[in-house]
């Protein structure tokens, strides 16, 4: 279990390291554009072989096209939400999100039942969003630079949004292969985030200034799935999903101690708390 276990820290690390890279970019969606598209230029010729071999039938072909248009949002909105907020605050909304809608829409809409481990998990995570969007404090989000709660609530759509493109992509999982829907999902991200790219005009100042970040980028991007992937091959689901989630920890202490966020100690017991939540949840909720 070691050799997981390591595979999964490493997988939450460099999950962590690309979203500080991105929020120390100059234009985060020339930046999240950048990143992206080498990936999708490699991948495109297995998803042109793939649709040229097997014949699908329409409603495929529709998922695909919703998939594309869920990430082309996903992209829009995540661009825009490290644009206003501190990695140290938006990180671990936007990671735990998911994990908290997942369960109470099975509560709510499918007859599933939490376990109290489960609901105190969930008790967690909402402790955590609440603290970190600063409901309550006399200045809102005093120190963090940003004005109101719309980075938190950006956050938050960031993780709807992933919830929702999540439970397409397993339907589309029916159809393609996990490649080439990643060459889909690819391709809806970076068309989310081309015409910001074609207004700003300023991709070749973000690679003269970030090259080597973008580069380590489009390297930790899918390589952050890829050791998770491999640690799958050897653990099981249930055990090592809600461990990758560590990467909020993670998030927290770079925003603090590289890009000099406010609100340390903190925003480093929340993440802490909403991973504890998020482990909970998904190992014995």
């Amino acid at each position: 279990m070691i050799l997981p276990l390591i595979l999964v820290l490493a997988s939450g690390m460099a999950h962590a390291v690309w979203s500080m890279f991105t929020k120390r970019s100059l234009n985060k969606s020339v930046f999240l554009w950048s990143i992206m598209m080498i990936p999708t230029v490699l991948l495109l010729p297995v998803l042109v072989v793939e649709l040229s071999r097997d014949s699908l039938p329409v409603s495929a072909y529709a998922l695909l096209i919703v998939s594309m248009a869920l990430q082309a949002l996903y992209s829009w909105l995540l661009s825009q939400t490290y644009e206003l907020g501190d990695l140290s605050q938006i990180y671990p909304i936007m990671r735990g999100t998911s994990t908290l809608l997942v369960p109470l829409i099975g509560v709510a809409f499918l007859g599933e039942r939490l376990s109290g481990f489960g609901w105190i998990g969930i008790a967690c995570m909402i402790v955590g969003f609440v603290v970190l969007s600063g409901v309550g404090s006399r200045k809102g989000q005093a120190g963090s630079g940003v004005k109101g709660a719309k980075p938190v609530w950006m956050a938050l759509c960031v993780g709807l949004c992933t919830t929702s493109y999540v439970f397409v992509d397993k339907l589309n999982l029916q159809h393609i292969s996990p490649v080439a829907l990643l060459e889909v999902t690819n391709i809806g991200f970076v068309a989310g985030l081309t015409p910001a790219l074609l207004a700003s005009g300023g991709l070749r100042r973000e690679w003269k200034v970030n090259r080597l970040t973008i580069l380590l980028g489009a390297l930790l991007n899918p390589g952050s799935y890829l050791l998770f992937l491999f640690a799958l091959e050897q653990a099981p689901m249930a055990r090592l999903g809600p461990l990758r989630e560590v990467g909020t920890v993670f998030a927290a202490f770079l925003g603090i101690w590289l890009l000099k966020e406010q609100q340390g100690m903190k925003r480093i017991l929340c993440s802490i708390v909403i991973f504890g939540g998020i482990l909970l949840i998904g190992m014995w909720g």
